[in-house]
């Protein structure tokens, strides 16, 4: 079994009805349509195979704000590194994404992106700092930018912002 095929059967977990049809042709069939109508339509939770040379992930991974940190866990597990976390404001959608990027550093080669959408009102999604120690300076930087807020963060205050900062600079409605 390939790391690509170990990394989808282990995140579908997280979605036991994915999982039950996983192995379903039709359903393959589907996902692939699925990741071609990505870009235009609201795609549904859920594990999606992705074309490495276009999109520059072999899986896509759309999750709710709670399971990021199963996730992480299970990334973890597999023995990925976390390459970087940021935001995206989505401010037409009225909504946050958080992205969170997964790479292996061994011959097994198997990109991740884990995501998440957000209420743009209130951006709060649970930190992965305790899974990967090396995400709290990622996330207190995704925070300075974009106001999203990580909860359960240890230390989440400004990172290149000034202290007394009240902006978040990458917001689309952020008039300097």
């Amino acid at each position: 079994m390939s790391m690509i095929e170990k990394t989808r059967e282990a995140l579908l977990s997280l979605y036991p009805d994915q999982v039950a049809a996983s192995d379903d042709p039709e359903k393959k069939e589907e996902e692939s349509a699925q990741e071609e109508a990505a870009a235009g339509e609201e795609r549904q939770p859920g594990v999606m195979i992705t074309d490495y040379m276009t999109r520059g992930t072999h899986l896509d991974l759309l999750c709710e704000a709670d399971q990021v940190v199963a996730a992480a866990e299970i990334m973890d597990r597999l023995g990925y590194f976390l390459e970087a976390i940021s935001g995206v404001d989505r401010i037409k959608e009225k909504k946050m994404e958080v992205i969170y990027d997964y790479n292996r550093s061994d011959e097994q080669a198997c990109r991740v992106v884990v995501r998440a959408f957000l209420p743009r009102e209130k951006p709060e999604i649970p930190t992965v700092s305790e899974v990967f120690p090396a995400a709290s300076w990622h996330e207190r930087e995704t925070h300075d930018f974009f106001g999203i807020r990580f909860t359960g963060h240890p230390y989440l205050v400004p990172l290149l912002l000034p202290e007394d900062a009240d902006f978040h600079p990458l917001l689309k409605d952020f008039k300097p």
